[in-house]
């Protein structure tokens, strides 16, 4: 039981790494200043709950200047902002 457990959850966690969004894959960024809720989440690190504060936080205070900004965004870090600079823009 406990073996057949951990091989669905291998297939699991396999398929959602393949699933890599298709704008990432397309060399497309994701646009701090425009992206939806639903596009910010595909950020690594990224669920609905921070996805809804770099929305808050534009709204509160304009536009992100730069990529690095994000990590004013509370409980975003450099963690965080290293495993998505190289997919994001603020252009």
């Amino acid at each position: 039981m406990k073996r057949r457990l951990v091989s669905i959850l291998s297939c699991i966690m396999v398929i959602s790494i393949l699933m890599v969004p298709v704008c990432i894959m397309a060399g497309e960024k994701i646009n701090l200043n425009t992206a939806t809720l639903e596009e910010l989440t595909k950020l690594k690190g990224i669920g609905q709950a921070y996805a809804q504060r770099i929305i808050d936080y534009r709204q509160n205070y304009g536009p992100f200047e730069k990529i690095e900004d994000l990590m004013k965004v509370k409980g975003i870090g450099q963690k965080i902002f290293d495993a998505n600079k190289d997919i994001i823009t603020v252009e």
